[in-house]
């Protein structure tokens, strides 16, 4: 049950049913539009949800879903249910066009993984036969363009090429005679053959008429010319006249012949268009989803609301359409708060919050998705009761509070725990005190009933009851009290001052009138809307606190996270420099011994001699010296220096013992100047040489004189940041992209760049999911459009 009459004007819906009609491709789905109503049913507002959130996938998916052709055709069926009449071309071609649509999408939904996709879309075509026979018989008359074809008999046929010939003669001996009359002077010079009485005839002036035999068809509105068909063509036109008349009963009977075989299809073919029509309807509502950024809630069975985020549908296209955003509200209805009692200031969003209430259950009891956030939930209710605005009526002899008073005897008489009921300003229109208690003793009587509502009102005995009473919640739209304007955000569990005394303030009534108005209202009431305001301004630092703290907290997670990669990727270092340490030793080891075997070889060769045994013992130095770097050429660290670098400073990769100058620093990175080489490392990686670190031997000689060092200088400096993979097969490819990603990161590169080309797109996939699969690496995104686009990829590294 819905009351009043007109509720769809009242609560906004007939504009959303306005809006649908303009999505619609033709009088099929708005023949749906304008017979949608409100449903209670379960099952059928779960199937009509159903059937359009899975069309707002398809239109999501950019599936190639047949929008054409969708045609009318029930007067051209209703025409041809009646014996010996036949259909028109225009008529057959629609028809087959329009069938050609309703087999397309009969068969998009046959597909298996569409069948998967769309359940609830499939099944609407499960009694739907379309036969491909009908189809084929059109196919052979009526081309799609909605011509006649030429063979669509083999008579047909023979008239229309007899029809060419003959017509091909009619207009080579117009032309001739045409040409003589020009000459003669009797017919102007621009004048062209034309129709009068379908016949072909030729323009002549007036005063020349009697110089060309013929007959004359009309003449022009000023009688300077007349048309007139030469006499020569007349046996020709004739001839014409007689194939078109031939061609027309030709055509005739092939109409009435494929008109009959229409005809026992019909019953099926209504089924038919009943689809084609719902299919338009659910895209018109599909549409309309995805323009109001619609969802699907989780639908009960009881009466239950439980909105998050939602938003009033015309507002938000409104505002949508003036590039401003709506504030959303987030209310819940249920067994233990079934009533929300609103109140707050004028202009505040009461009215607006209680709209959105009812016209969003309004439109999801029709099968409308409705524009509420994730996590929303909504039941089934089997009325829906609602006292908006002013009612008076001179005919009926009703104030506005006579009018308000019907409404209210409506409701407590036939709401139920099944009922919504949906109240604006209760309570007003009458004497404050008397319209406030009888306001009270009709919210008593609808809380007994157990139904579930909205109500706004500016009383605060309502509000008062409201506090004390089971089932009924309090809310209010939130005020900024400094500066006196409405926030339109619903809050949940306390009641909203009107903060009547303060606009008046702010708009500049008379100070001596606001103060009496004060005294008149009492310090009590004065008092409890302080407290409000009090209340209000503490939510509100309260709010601005946890933001912070909200701030602060992501601020920590982030730096905790930081360290535990550091940390992580430490650890990781370490094992990898003891692992590389102890095969370096290994192998030192392993020369050594061999030369000391050597050397040992050598003297026992030599028995000892002398001069033998001191060249051994010098070769045996001379490999200790160039193994091992004696102590006091090692690089002596002392205390580090905690001052920020700066260009000039001398530095080394922590680490190693490889010295440069530092160029330059520019964020996180740095430019260093390596045996002359200009090398790009991170800030991290760096520090600062100690005192005559300068004057030690260049990076180069340092190498060459241990072979045990990685000569980091010069693998930094034959890096380039720019790797090429096109062309080769993938797991080559990425085997390089492997070995590059890991160099980079050890030598600090903070940005790579790989190019694969687009092809398949496989190479790019398999790239970038490696990519994001490293933990070192901070992101992956297409390169510039003018240097490659999605062709290449570029990396930054943490």
């Amino acid at each position: 049950m819905l009351y009043p009459q007109n509720f769809e004007q009242k609560i906004g819906f007939q504009q959303i049913r306005e809006i649908l009609e303009s999505y619609c491709l033709s009088p099929l789905g708005l023949y749906f539009v304008k017979r949608m109503g409100f449903l209670d049913r379960f099952d059928l507002v779960q199937k009509l949800l159903q059937q359009t959130d899975e069309y707002v996938r398809l239109l999501n998916a950019g599936t190639d879903f047949p929008t054409q052709y969708y045609f009318d055709v029930n007067t051209h069926l209703h025409r041809a249910s009646v014996q010996n009449t036949f259909l028109e071309p225009q008529a057959f071609f629609e028809i087959k066009m329009s069938l050609k649509t309703v087999r397309a999408s009969l068969s998009f939904f046959a597909n298996p993984e569409a069948e998967e996709l769309y359940p609830a879309l499939k099944a609407l075509g499960a009694n739907v036969l379309v036969e491909r026979a009908l189809l084929a018989a059109i196919d052979k008359v009526i081309d799609d363009n909605g011509q006649v074809k030429d063979d669509a008999s083999p008579e047909l046929g023979r008239i229309k090429r007899d029809l060419i010939a003959q017509q091909s003669t009619l207009r080579k001996q117009i032309q001739s005679i045409l040409r003589h009359a020009k000459s003669q002077g009797w017919s102007p010079d621009d004048a062209e053959p034309t129709i009068r009485g379908g016949r072909l005839v030729i323009p002549v002036i007036a005063e020349f008429k009697r110089r060309l035999k013929g007959l004359i068809h009309d003449e022009s509105t000023t009688g300077h010319t007349v048309y007139i068909e030469p006499e020569p063509v007349f046996e020709v036109n004739n001839d014409i006249k007689d194939l078109e008349n031939a061609y027309q009963r030709e055509l005739i009977r092939l109409l009435t012949l494929l008109t009959d075989y229409l005809r026992p299809h019909i019953p099926d073919l209504r089924k038919a268009y009943q689809y084609l029509g719902l299919l338009d309807f659910i895209r018109a509502k599909a549409v309309l989803a995805r323009e109001l950024n619609a969802t699907l809630p989780k639908l009960q069975k009881q009466p239950h609301i439980r909105w998050k985020q939602a938003t009033h549908p015309l507002l938000f296209l409104s505002h949508k359409a003036q590039g401003r955003g709506v504030v959303p509200l987030s209310l819940s209805l249920d067994q233990n708060q079934r009533i929300l009692l609103i109140s707050g200031p004028n202009a505040g969003g009461k009215s607006v919050a209680l709209k959105t209430a009812g016209l969003l259950q309004y439109m999801l009891q029709c099968g409308l998705l409705v524009p509420v956030g994730e996590g929303s939930e909504a039941g089934i209710f089997e009325d829906i009761f609602l006292d908006i605005g002013d009612e008076q009526s001179i005919e009926n002899d009703l104030s506005t509070y006579s009018s308000h008073l019907q409404n209210m005897k409506q409701f407590v008489l036939f709401a139920g725990k099944k009922s919504m009921v949906l109240i604006d300003e209760f309570g007003t229109g009458t004497e404050p005190i008397l319209g406030g208690a009888i306001a009270e003793a009709v919210l008593e009587k609808l809380n007994h009933q157990k139904v579930y509502g909205v109500i706004t009102t500016h009383y605060t005995n309502l509000k008062d009851y409201a506090e004390k009473s089971p089932g009924i919640v309090n809310g209010a739209m939130r005020y900024d009290h400094k500066q006196l304007q409405p926030l339109y955000q619903l809050e949940i569990g306390k009641p909203g001052s009107s903060f009547a005394i303060e606009i008046a303030r702010k708009i500049g009534l008379p100070k001596e009138i606001v103060e009496k108005a004060s005294k008149l209202v009492g310090k009590d009431k004065i008092r409890y809307d302080r407290l409000l305001e009090q209340l209000e301004s503490e939510k509100n630092l309260l709010e601005k606190q946890n933001a912070d703290l909200e701030k602060q907290q992501r601020k920590l997670d982030k730096a905790v996270k930081e360290y535990s990669a550091l940390k992580e990727h430490i650890e990781e270092s370490r094992t990898d420099i003891i692992r590389e340490a102890k095969g370096k030793a290994k192998l030192l080891l392993k020369e050594a011994n061999q030369q000391i075997e050597s050397t040992i070889s050598q003297i026992r060769e030599s028995q000892a001699d002398k001069e033998k045994t001191k060249e051994a013992r010098q070769q045996l130095q001379e490999f200790t010296e160039k193994k091992v770097t004696p102590e006091s050429k090692k690089v002596k660290r002392t205390t580090p220096d905690n001052r920020p670098l700066q260009p000039g400073d001398k530095v080394s990769l922590i680490g190693q013992d490889s010295y440069g100058e530092l160029v330059g620093i520019k964020g996180k990175t740095a430019e260093v100047l390596f045996g002359g080489l200009k090398t790009i490392v991170k800030v991290d990686n760096l520090e600062r040489a100690v005192a005559g670190a300068a004057k030690m031997k260049p990076e180069k000689e340092t190498a060459e004189a241990s072979r045990s060092n990685v000569n980091m200088t010069r693998r930094m400096a034959d890096f380039t940041s720019t790797i090429d993979v096109r062309g080769e097969r993938a797991e080559e490819a990425l085997t390089k992209v492997m070995a590059f990603t890991d160099d980079a990161i050890m030598l600090g590169i903070p940005e790579i760049k790989i190019i694969h080309g687009r092809g398949t797109g496989i190479l790019k996939q398999m790239i970038r999911d490696y990519l994001r699969s490293q933990r070192e690496v901070a992101s992956v995104a297409d390169e510039h459009i003018e240097r490659g686009g999605d062709g290449a990829t570029v990396v930054v590294l943490k």
